[in-house]
């Protein structure tokens, strides 16, 4: 077999991806994870009379907590494989990635385990986002002393 036949036999055999489901259901969950969000933000706020500045960090803890749960009992994968992005962009996904990884290696320890594997995946979207907001922040400076 020749790679021009292994090429047409790969494309006849690879999965069709359903984009628009896949798009759909990302916006959906993730539009329901906003929404639970909202609605904790809104219990704090109500129940102990704080302002939205105060409710915000007390429920990012909340979704990263019930994110962490969620992993560690099995049911977030089983979220996340359907709804795809909607799960992987919020905080809720940091946190799943950050989990997932800590419990695939906790059989070899609290240090070479744990703590030198949990930020295999979060360590790079922390890198990451550091990196690109800098770089932002010095295209917003430029653009301010021209502008």
């Amino acid at each position: 077999m020749d790679r021009k036949e292994y090429d047409q036999l790969a494309d006849e055999l690879k999965p069709a991806g359903h984009k628009i489901k896949n798009a759909f259901y990302a916006f959906l969950y993730g539009g329901v994870i906003g929404i639970i969000a909202q609605g904790v933000l809104e219990f704090f706020m109500n129940f102990y009379d704080i302002s939205q500045e105060e409710a915000t960090p007390m429920m990012i803890i909340t979704l990263v907590l019930a994110s962490c749960l969620l992993t560690g009992l099995g049911i977030y994968d089983k979220l996340a494989q359907r709804a795809g992005a909607g799960t992987f962009i919020p905080i809720t996904g940091f946190a799943n990635s950050m989990t997932s990884s800590a419990l695939d290696c906790k059989s070899e320890g609290l240090v070479m385990g744990i703590g030198s594997n949990m930020f295999k995946l979060g360590g790079t979207v922390i890198t990451y986002g550091i990196v690109s907001s800098a770089l932002l922040g010095v295209i917003r400076y430029v653009i301010t002393l021209f502008g």
